[in-house]
């Protein structure tokens, strides 16, 4: 083996290490009398200072000689762990760290052998404790030593230790085993030769492992693909040819390589935890720096994830854990004052669920504030104060992830630069995944990420429009729906010029594939009248994605885009089929984006001169309209609207004076709009006619507002006239050249449920485990 062989592998091993130092050191700073942790860490630093003693860095030997001489001092139990001690070996695993990249990077280990840190330590070497604690580490007296010298009357070891440069090494006193039977009977278990022993317990067996460069899986990983590609192709060939032994060489083959894919992609998964293991460290510095207690815990860390998607989400989780520290968790003195315990609790978590991997990061601390959100999204021009005021929670949360949008009342030198959400989000999304935020006023606040499993090999739901295929990943598929030809003038509506379906009471907006890529028209499809609907979610929106044909589904293997294709936001990648055509990929969040499903928040920042200049108290809203009553047209924003349902009249039950229905499972009180409008009346049918309802949800709870007709969703700039007070009546405003009046959703509803506002939400609290 070669110099640069042993340093590359010593460089492996040491970042190994210090991960696991990391860990070990916060263990030992909560539970200090681990002596079998103690000498884990004095095993580490000692193997770190021996080789690269050997390999001629004395740099970075001093640093990791002092660090070693202050644990000598624990493990002989001359001091004792304090969060001082503890934050000045952790400078010894950062300046270690800092030493073996500048080896990596320059092959010597740096200009400055770190004088301050290793001062810092020797005088922690010469304090000692106010009250001696029980040497449990003292060595018994040496072959010889008188009684004065070495032992006290009761026959305890009391003379004064060797420094502790002088300490012996685990390597020096060899292990139990080398000692004779008898005097492996002598030695006092407490004493520091019977620690000696125990930290040189010999390694587990290793064997069965061996360490592979990330480069060699990545090829194995390309070679698959290659494989999976032809595979496919087999497969695709056979079931056309009536060749009994070529079909059965084909099926083995399909057996071999989804083996073998299954094998290559299991050498690349990677438990989560290899991640999360460095987050108590990252919690302890910025509590520290904020003057703030956090206790962390961890739930699914042996959850998997492809080695590419664990680096690529390990910034932006990162920044999520530091976000909860600094902004959520609050100070000591007043999380007692809001009846909290003193130190606050994050809990990360992480399962599998629809192949996909979701990672929660779940603080107890004050919650986001909704009004301060809400506020800044005003001083910066993103909506009007019209619009602030139909927000919801759901839809004002998401605005910490837009560039430059913070609510921190300060700068300090963790956060408050409005740097960092915005990337989280964007990191996310790159890699195919989702961030979504809820949180409670006082009582803490939870980030959930999903994120796909692998990105090299996928299963894909694959699609032909205009004679072409196409290939749409099934993270982002819901369902299928296929309209037939006798139900599509019915089925499909135009709300507003917009294309609609209502699945399930629902109303889905639909994107034609064809027009988004401006494809040619297929006559033959077009004959054929029916509709192959698509279901996706992007950005927790869902749409109806409009195909000639549905094909199958099929893992992909994903093959990066040319140069010319990467900024085209329509598609993610590319694949070879079994026929040997080449497939492209659908990013359906941007397909999204083009067809204005769901808007462009990297945008939101820049428009400002639509919203900053609206004329004469104006505002431009998406509103759903209706008919209350006989005649009264009516406006309420679509952001107050959680669903459009149907019941059969037949349907409707009474809890005492108010009528309710029966409606997922739970109990949904109803509100005849017109009924509660000054000088309204609602027009009762006969029964046969369905109840149109606009499902009214806020925290958790909903409330059902009884309506004669929706007319439409439409999107308006718009001038709110206040004419007297009205019962109901928040103000009128010409929309769609029609006088229509804006109804006052929540006055409706105090009005039949006076405390609907003021009872708690319903929901499970998040359960902390030790």
């Amino acid at each position: 083996m070669s110099d640069n062989d042993i340093v590359q592998e010593f460089l492996v091993e040491s970042d190994e290490n210090l991960d696991r130092l990391d860990r070990d050191l916060i263990g030992l700073e909560k539970n200090p009398q681990d002596q079998e942790a103690l000498a884990g860490v004095f095993r580490t630093i000692h193997t770190i200072k021996g080789t690269c003693g050997f390999l001629g860095f004395n740099k970075l030997e001093k640093v990791a000689h002092v660090g070693e001489s202050l644990l000598t001092r624990l493990r002989e139990g001359q001091l004792t762990l304090t969060p001082q001690i503890t934050t000045a070996l952790l400078g010894v695993v950062d300046a270690v760290r800092q030493m073996l990249h500048e080896i990596r990077s320059t092959g010597h280990d740096g200009e400055s052998d770190y004088p301050e840190l290793r001062e810092t330590l020797s005088h922690l070497l010469q304090v000692q404790p106010a009250a001696a604690a029980p040497k449990t580490g003292d060595r018994p007296p040496e072959p010889g030593a008188s009684p004065a010298q070495g032992s006290s009357p009761g026959g305890t070891n009391c003379a004064e230790p060797p420094p502790a440069e002088a300490a012996p090494s685990a390597l020096e006193l060899g292990t139990a085993s080398q000692l004779p039977p008898s005097a492996s009977e002598r030695v006092d278990p407490r004493s520091g030769a019977a620690l000696q022993a125990a930290e040189i317990k010999p390694r587990e067996v290793s064997a069965e492992t061996i360490r592979v460069g990330i480069q060699v899986l990545d090829k194995m990983m390309t070679l698959v693909g290659e494989l999976v590609l032809a595979r496919n192709q087999l497969l695709q060939i056979s079931n056309g040819v009536e060749d009994a032994g070529l079909q059965a060489v084909s099926q083995r083959m399909n057996l071999i390589a989804t083996e073998l894919q299954e094998g290559v992609m299991k050498t690349r998964m990677q438990p989560i935890g290899n991640i999360w293991n460095q987050f108590p460290r990252t919690v302890r510095d910025v509590a520290h720096a904020c003057g703030k207690e956090v206790q962390v815990a961890m739930e699914g860390k042996e959850t998997e994830l492809d080695k590419t998607i664990i680096e690529a989400i390990k910034d932006p989780l990162t920044h999520l854990v530091r976000n909860s520290v600094d902004h959520g968790i609050e100070l000591p003195e007043d999380r007692l004052k809001a009846g909290k315990e003193r130190s606050g609790r994050l809990i990360l978590r992480a399962y599998h669920e629809g192949g996909q991997v979701n990672i929660e990061i779940t603080d107890d601390g004050a919650g986001l504030k909704a009004d301060r959100i809400r506020q800044k999204a005003i001083d910066r021009n993103l909506i009007t104060a019209a619009q602030a005021s139909h927000m919801t929670e759901r839809d004002l949360f998401p605005m910490i992830f837009l560039p430059g949008f913070s609510t921190a009342e300060k700068i300090t030198n963790v956060s408050g630069r409005g740097v960092g959400m915005d990337v989280v989000k964007t990191n996310v999304e790159k890699i195919g995944g989702t961030v979504d935020i809820q949180s409670t006023a006082g009582r803490g606040t939870t980030v959930r990420v999903k994120i796909p499993l692998t990105l090299a090999i996928v299963p894909a739901l694959v699609v032909t429009c205009g004679g072409e295929r196409y290939a749409i990943p099934q993270v982002s598929l819901l369902e299928l729906v296929r309209i037939v030809p006798d139900d599509v003038a019915q089925s499909v509506e135009q709300v507003h010029g917009t294309p609609v379906y209502r699945l399930r009471g629902r109303l889905l907006p639909l994107v034609y594939l064809r027009d988004e890529l401006k494809l040619a028209v297929d006559a033959s499809a077009a004959r054929r009248e029916a509709v192959n609907i698509v279901v996706l979610q992007a950005d927790d929106r869902q749409f109806g994605l409009v195909v000639d044909e549905i094909n199958d589904t099929e893992e992909i293997v994903v093959k990066p885009l040319r140069q010319q294709l990467k900024m085209v936001k329509t598609f993610a990648g590319s694949s070879i089929m079994g026929d040997g055509r080449v497939a492209l990929i659908l990013d359906v969040l941007g397909l999204a984006q083009r067809a204005n499903v769901v808007s462009q928040v990297r945008e939101a920042g820049t428009k400002v001169e639509d919203a900053s200049s609206p004329k004469s108290g104006s505002a431009r809203q998406t509103l759903l309209l209706l008919q209350a009553g006989a005649a009264r047209r009516m406006a309420i924003p679509l952001s107050s609207v959680a669903r459009l349902e149907e019941f059969p009249a037949g349907a409707i039950e009474r809890s005492g004076k108010q009528e309710v229905v029966q409606y997922r499972g739970r109990i949904l009180p109803l509100v005849r709009v017109a009924e509660v409008i000054e000088g309204g009346a609602e027009i009762r049918s006969d029964g046969t006619v369905p109840l149109q309802v606009v499902v009214y949800t806020e925290q958790e709870r909903s409330v059902g507002l009884v309506v004669e007709k929706i007319l439409d969703i439409v999107e308006e700039e718009f001038v709110v006239e206040h004419r007297g007070k009205r019962s109901g009546i928040l103000g009128s405003a010409l929309i769609q050249k029609r006088v229509t009046d804006l109804l006052d959703v929540e006055g409706v509803v105090r009005s039949v449920e006076p405390g609907f506002f003021e009872l708690e939400p319903q929901r499970q609290t998040a359960e902390w485990s030790e």
